[in-house]
């Protein structure tokens, strides 16, 4: 650079609305609870869609369906694996009432046959996040995570799964020292992932990114001393309150695997110290 040049400015962060995420988790109301999505490709693992990204697409979907803006509860069932591709969600309002309404919504597929296929069934419940009260009682504390620029992403290591994973260029995820084990061949067996979470983009996270937010980290299977994909059965998720601006903290926790199967209890922490979303799904492993 010549002498009293000055660096490129940094791009400015993306904001709510016209971020990468919103353009790929956008749904075309094609008539009264029918929507049309290409899903992109840039949300995958190896070749199948995320699911926290499946989630937010339902999600943004039920929100145009319903009269409350905001997810607070929401539990999918992953039916069979989605492809990147074009997708058509479906849904419908099951009740409406002063601060909940309730709705279900399916996204369907085709198959090589050109037969609809179902990938995902939702019900969820929305309401208003600004309405709630302020007071909280919890014994809840946000997990003990070093500081960012301590920690590591996936730039610094190798692919947690063989293959291509194009979701990890879409994030600012950050895994806390003592859970990279598995990266290192010496996985610890304790079943816990924690990591600071961010879009790659800078936008900020809203109830409706949480719910990628929840399902974002390496498998907690990884630090048991398995490898491969661990694709969800059933995943719920609460989403507490509006985040905070600035990176997320989430600790992701597994305690009992079992036939082939097992749990991951999630929590999703603000900059201002608040539990914002938790979850648990269901997940299969494929055992040695």
């Amino acid at each position: 650079m010549p002498e009293g040049a000055s660096a490129p400015a940094a791009p400015a962060p993306a904001v709510i609305g016209a971020s990468e995420f919103d353009r790929d988790t956008a749904v075309t109301r094609r008539a009264s609870g029918v929507y049309d999505i290409d899903l992109s490709a840039g949300w995958t693992i190896i070749s199948a869609v995320n699911g926290g990204y499946l989630l937010a697409v339902l999600g943004r979907a039920l929100a145009d369906t319903l009269p409350h803006p905001d997810p607070f509860t929401v539990t999918a069932h992953y039916l069979t694996a989605s492809r990147p591709g074009p997708a058509v969600v479906r849904t419908e309002t099951v009740r409406t009432g002063r601060t909940l309404s309730t709705g279900q919504a399916s996204l369907y597929q085709y198959d090589d046959n050109g037969d609809e296929v179902e990938r995902i069934r939702v019900l969820a419940s929305y309401g208003d996040l600004a309405d709630l009260p302020d007071d909280v009682r919890t014994t809840a504390t946000p997990p003990a995570i070093p500081p960012l620029e301590q920690c590591f992403g996936a730039e610094d290591g190798p692919a947690p799964v063989e293959g291509s994973s194009a979701i990890a260029d879409r994030l600012m995820l950050k895994l806390d020292p003592s859970t990279l084990g598995w990266a290192l061949g010496a996985p610890s067996g304790k079943g816990e992932m924690r990591a600071w979470f961010g879009l790659a983009d800078g936008r900020d996270a809203d109830p409706l990114s949480l719910l990628l937010a929840v399902d974002a980290l390496p498998p907690t299977a990884f630090e048991i001393g398995l490898k491969g994909w661990v694709p969800t059965v059933e995943l719920t998720v609460h989403v507490r309150h509006r985040p905070a601006p600035g990176p997320l903290r989430i600790s992701v926790t597994t305690r009992n695997l079992a036939g082939g199967f097992l749990e991951e209890d999630a929590e999703v922490w603000d900059t201002d110290d608040r539990l914002v979303a938790q979850s648990r799904q269901l997940a299969r492993v494929r055992l040695p």
